[in-house]
């Protein structure tokens, strides 16, 4: 599990999207949703960041060694 707090939205779903597996959000009220690929998800995860001021913490579990790294790196990218 890691916790990011997402300040490039379109950057970090391009990342999401290129991930082999699924990438689990977990949720506030402790329900998990696969992020990657689900546009209806992205979108609202859009309007969060929006209404959050550009800014969009979250919780993930990502199952595959390869997306992990991948989404590792772009954070530490990011930042």
């Amino acid at each position: 599990m890691i916790k990011l707090n997402i300040l490039n939205m379109e950057n970090f779903l391009d990342t999401v999207n290129a991930c082999r597996d699924a990438v689990h959000m977990i949720c506030p009220d402790g329900s998990i949703v696969d992020i990657n690929g689900k546009e209806r998800v992205q979108n609202s995860l859009w309007q969060q960041y929006r209404q959050n001021k550009n800014c969009l913490p979250l919780v993930l579990t990502i199952s595959n060694p390869g997306d992990y790294m991948r989404i590792v790196s772009y954070y530490a990218g990011d930042c």
